[in-house]
């Protein structure tokens, strides 16, 4: 099976020889690195460019304007900040010229923590980007849905973030991608060669199908008759194993997937939380205007006589910045026994 990675590089791929995707670029994006996760290694159209994330943006733009697709990275969410009243301006181009200008762009970057990246490498964004008007917003938990999701991106005519995880960028999926090969195939194929050897390598591609995973459309994991989890990237598998280990004491935990921040799928929340009466919203952004406190602003507005407790949120705490030692990052991101306590006290809630 591809780990995620390599099921983006898939995407990629497919996105240059099928979808007309003419640009691939961002900082060590192109060769010999093939990106810092090598997510584009082996890729015809990437290309390097200087360390300027607002020339990134501004680039993008300026081709997208043109009609022609693009994908362009920024090497890490964490230094995306200064590129706000860009991406403010790209997502409001449609409306603002009343649909007569598109933006055919996909904007990557690896978000939150996971990889020991202390205050510089660990940022999660999906709060903020929920905020930026005009953008659609992705995040993959499984290599397949990568796959898929960028794919839809690509093909979408305006603008769509695709946040890819850090920590899950190595982990391999449980789904097949329609044409794709076993593992050391793959392997061979797709993965540069480490070294001198790296300079004449040239990738053997699969024969992939399309997979287009529609944005804004969830998934329901973990079936469940009495608590819902709703969640998406990394935390997903944290709250689907947290789902398996209540299953043996009898307690019934729905495990949602967002995998679109915006639009998100409120009629999948609606029908499960109509279901169990119960929510539990799980992320690894920072619990003071987290995203999931729009979620249970609506639950309340919309779903009050469904509940029979209170919404709650297990998020990352409000601190500074993540911290490089082992026992900091794990202070601060939510892991499963946050998870775990608080669907316990959601369950044991009297109504």
């Amino acid at each position: 099976m591809a780990n995620m990675a390599q099921a983006i590089r898939l995407a990629l791929h497919y996105g240059e020889t099928q979808l007309g995707v003419k640009d691939i670029f961002g900082e060590d994006v192109g060769p010999p690195l093939g990106g810092v996760f090598t997510a584009t290694q082996g890729l015809e159209t990437a290309w390097n460019t200087p360390l300027d994330e607002r020339g990134i943006v501004g680039m993008a733009a300026g081709i997208a304007m043109t009609g022609d697709r693009c994908v362009a990275e920024i090497q890490f969410v964490d230094y995306i900040f200064n590129t706000i009243d860009l991406l403010k301006m790209v997502g409001n181009t449609y409306w603002c010229t009343n649909g007569q200008v598109n933006l055919p762009l996909v904007l990557m970057t690896p978000v939150g923590a996971g990889i020991r990246g202390s205050v510089y490498h660990s940022h999660s964004f999906e709060a903020w980007a929920s905020r930026i008007q005009g953008w659609k917003i992705v995040m993959p938990s499984t290599p397949y849905e990568a796959y898929g999701l960028l794919i839809s991106a690509i093909e979408d005519p305006n603008p769509v973030m695709f946040l890819k995880p850090k920590s899950l960028l190595r982990v391999r999926g449980e789904e097949l991608i329609p044409g794709e090969p076993i593992e050391k195939e793959l392997r061979l194929g797709i993965d540069a060669p480490v070294g001198v050897a790296r300079k004449k390598w040239k990738p053997k591609w699969p024969d992939v199908e399309r997979v287009a995973i529609p944005i804004g459309e969830g998934r329901v994991k973990h079936p469940g008759k009495d608590i819902t989890i709703v969640t998406y990237g990394r935390m997903v598998l944290s709250s689907l194993n947290v789902a398996k280990k209540l299953s043996s004491e009898g307690i019934g935990v729905e495990v949602v997937d967002l995998r679109s921040i915006y639009p998100y799928d409120w009629q999948m929340i609606k029908e499960s939380v109509h279901k169990t009466g119960r929510v539990v919203f799980v992320n690894e952004e920072t619990d003071v205007t987290n995203f999931a406190e729009h979620l249970v602003y609506r639950c309340n507005q919309e779903l009050f006589y469904d509940l029979l407790s209170r919404p709650q949120v297990v998020a990352g705490k409000n601190v500074p910045g993540v911290g490089l030692h082992n026992n900091l990052e794990e202070a601060t991101i939510p892991g499963e026994i946050e998870i775990e306590k608080a669907v316990r006290e959601s369950v044991t809630e009297v109504p």
